[in-house]
C-alpha cells in the first residue's frame, strides 16, 4: 500500500535551543509534546500513538507517564542515529494509514551540549554509545587510528569525497554561509544576530580537516515534536495540514561497519531517495525547498548528490552562485539548520518543513507548496520525507 498522501502533520512545537545549564531531558520533551498538542487542537487524551527517534536519552514510559497517555495503542522506537526523526514520519504514516494508531506524538529532546559533549563524557568511544555496529567500528577500527569523535569519523569521508571531486574551502563554505544568513532574526535560532562572513570562515580553527569550526553543527539543549493523524481527522482540527506525500528509509551495505564497505560514499538515501519522490509523484526539481541534515558541511553536500539534486561531485558547484539562498533555485535550511538554528537531531528540520508550508516560516519561502526533508544517521543511514500543503 502506498503510503501517499495517507497521513499528516497537524502539530508542531519546541524548546528554545539553549546551552547549559541543561534542564532534564524529560522536562524538555514534555514542553515541546504540550505545545504540539496544543497547535494541533489534539486533545492529550486522544494521543494513542508514541514514537521516539533513539532511547538514548528517555524512556517512552516516562513521556506517557508525564504526560498522562493512558490509551496509547501503538509505540516504536526507530534507532538510526540522525536519519530517525525523518524515518518516524513513515512508522507515523503506516501506524495511522492502517488503524493502529489515531493520533501519534514524536517527540525528541537532549542535552546535546550540557550531557552530550565529549568533553563531558569521560570515554566517549565505550559509555555514551550502545554497543552495536557502529560502536564497534569506533572500538576496533577508528579509535586504534586516533579518531574519538564525531568530527574525525566524518573527516575520513570528507576527504574521500574531496580528494575525488576537488571541493574547494570556498565551496564547502557555502553551506554554513548560507544557514548562519537564514537564522539572522530568527528567535529559535541559537545563531541569531551573529553573522558569519567568508573572512571568519576562512580564519576559524581546523578541527579537523577539511573540517573547520564552522563545518560542525552547533551543540544544544533542546527538544521538538510533531503530531501525526489522518487527512480526514485533520479536517477537525486547528491547523492546515501537511501532507506526507512520500517517505523512505535507506541503509548503505553493511550499514556502520564502514570498513567492509567497497564505497564509503555510497549512502542510505543514494537507494531510496527515488522511492519517496515517486510516491509522492514528483522530482527533485518540483521541490520549492529542502531541509537537508547538516550536522558536518561535507555530510549536507553529499545528501544533495544523493538525494538527486545534483549529480555525483557537483555538489560543489550546485551550492555556488545563491542557488541555496532563500530566493535561490533550492532554498536550504531555511531556519538555520543544525549550524545556526539547534541540534535537536533533525527534527527541528521538519518542524521547520511545516511552517514553510503553512507559510508561517521567519525566513519564508514565497508560495512554496512541497519542500523535501532528509535524514543521516551514524555512518550513512539515510532517511527523506517528501511534504505537500
Amino acid at each position: 500500500m502506498s503510503l501517499k498522501d495517507k497521513a499528516c502533520i497537524v502539530g508542531i512545537g519546541e524548546t528554545p535551543n539553549t546551552r547549559g545549564p541543561g534542564r532534564p531531558v524529560i522536562d524538555m520533551v514534555v514542553d515541546a509534546s504540550l505545545n504540539a498538542i496544543a497547535d494541533s487542537g489534539v486533545k492529550r487524551s486522544a494521543i494513542d500513538g508514541l514514537i521516539f527517534s533513539s532511547s538514548r536519552y528517555i524512556f517512552q514510559e516516562s513521556v506517557a507517564v508525564h504526560l498522562g497517555l493512558k490509551d496509547l495503542r501503538y509505540t516504536s522506537i526507530i534507532e538510526i542515529g540522525g536519519a530517525a526523526p525523518v524515518s518516524t514520519l513513515q512508522s507515523a504514516a503506516m501506524a495511522v494509514a492502517t488503524g493502529q494508531a489515531n493520533y501519534v506524538l514524536i517527540p525528541f529532546g537532549c542535552n546535546g551540549y550540557s550531557e552530550a559533549r565529549t568533553s563531558v563524557r569521560a570515554r566517549p568511544e565505550s559509555q555514551f554509545y550502545a554497543d552495536n555496529q557502529m560502536s564497534q567500528a569506533v572500538k576496533n577500527y577508528l579509535a586504534p587510528n586516533g579518531a574519538f569523535v564525531p568530527v574525525q569519523y566524518y573527516s575520513w569521508i570528507a576527504n574521500r569525497h574531496r580528494l575525488l571531486y576537488g571541493t574547494t574551502q570556498e565551496e564547502i563554505a557555502q553551506i554554513p554561509l548560507n544557514s548562519r544568513a537564514n537564522a539572522q532574526g530568527n528567535p529559535r535560532a541559537y545563531m541569531r544576530d551573529r553573522p558569519l562572513t567568508m573572512e571568519a570562515y576562512l580564519a576559524s580553527p581546523m578541527i579537523s580537516e577539511p573540517h573547520r569550526m564552522f563545518d560542525c553543527c552547533l551543540e544544544t539543549d533542546g527538544a521538538a515534536a510533531l503530531i501525526v493523524t489522518t487527512p480526514e481527522r485533520a479536517r477537525d482540527l486547528k491547523q492546515r495540514p501537511v501532507f506526507v506525500s512520500g517517505v523512505a528509509e535507506g541503509h548503505p551495505y553493511p550499514a556502520d561497519d564502514i570498513m567492509n564497505r567497497s564505497d564509503i560514499l555510497d549512502l542510505g538515501l543514494t537507494h531510496i531517495a527515488h522511492r519517496a519522490f515517486e510516491m509522492a509523484g514528483a522530482t527533485p526539481a518540483d521541490m520549492d525547498f529542502a531541509q537537508i541534515y547538516d550536522c558536518f558541511t561535507y555530510v549536507a553536500l553529499m545528501q544533495l548528490e544523493a538525494a538527486g539534486f545534483c549529480k555525483r561531485g557537483e555538489a560543489r558547484h550546485f551550492v555556488m552562485n545563491g542557488n541555496i539562498a532563500i530566493d535561490g533555485k533550492l532554498p536550504v535550511n531555511t531556519h538555520g539548520g543544525l549550524h545556526s538554528e539547534g541540534h535537536v537531531w533533525g527534527l527541528n528540520h521538519i518542524v521547520e518543513a511545516v511552517r514553510q508550508l503553512r507559510g508561517t516560516a521567519h525566513r519564508q519561502v514565497k508560495d512554496c507548496e512541497i519542500g523535501a526533508v532528509t535524514g543521516w544517521g551514524d555512518f550513512g543511514d539515510g532517511s527523506i520525507a517528501i511534504l505537500r500543503r
